[in-house]
């Protein structure tokens, strides 16, 4: 990194953080009732909550070293899973995160993954990843969104072995408006193996529930 590294941290850091944290709320339309229900409100007049079933929501299950296991709340009995984190810089500010997951067996990759950089990330330069002081490899951003800018990738066996045996991946990036600048963004490596594992375990209870229900809910032919 050269002198300017205190701003291009700031620059990307405000970048990610932006769509990360901003929330969007909609008005009501004009006579729809903005008071909770009676059933809702406690005798001072106050929300006692409601249950909710949680389908389709997001949690972390567990945490792995600098890892977490996110799941999706499914009506199946088991949830599917993937590995997060958040990225750092070589200043320590946080501006990529990744989503790790595993593929079926006889795919082309064992393992799929969404990197998410800064809005202001150079797509044209693309992604570039090294484990140690490993073989590096590029990789070509996919889409943006509010969110950021995403590369999907995938991983073969060899490279999840690596992962396993290493202390740290870098990601390298370009800021587009500074173009000459290098951004490195340390994925760290610790809990990585005991994550993945968890990951490949929810995920295979996961679609095991999964062809249960789907038998289950299938319709039965007579003799």
């Amino acid at each position: 990194m050269k002198s300017s590294a205190s701003l291009l941290a700031l620059v990307l850091t405000l970048a990610f953080a932006a769509p990360t944290l901003a929330q969007t709320t909609t008005a009501p339309a004009p006579g729809t009732e903005t008071t909770p229900p009676a059933t809702a409100l406690g005798s001072a007049g106050i929300s006692m909550g409601e249950e909710v079933d949680g389908i389709g929501t997001t949690y972390v299950k567990e945490t792995h070293g600098d890892w977490q296991l996110s799941c999706v709340r499914s009506d199946i009995g088991a949830d599917p899973c993937q590995l997060y984190q958040l990225m750092q810089d070589d200043q320590g500010n946080s501006v990529a995160e990744i989503n790790l997951f595993n593929l079926p067996k006889g795919s082309e990759a064992a393992a799929g993954a969404s990197i998410v950089t800064p809005l202001e990330t150079l797509l044209t330069a693309q992604v570039t990843m090294r484990v140690d002081n490993g073989q590096a490899k590029r990789y070509p951003f996919t889409l943006c969104a509010s969110m950021g800018c995403i590369a999907r990738v995938g991983f073969t066996e060899a490279e999840l072995a690596g992962f396993r045996k290493g202390n740290k991946a870098t990601l390298i990036i370009v800021p587009a408006m500074l173009p000459d600048e290098r951004v490195e963004i340390t994925m760290s490596l610790k809990g990585f193996t005991a994550g993945y594992d968890a990951v490949v375990a929810a995920n295979d209870a996961a679609d095991k529930a999964a062809a249960e229900a789907a038998k289950a809910a299938a319709p039965k032919t007579g003799n």
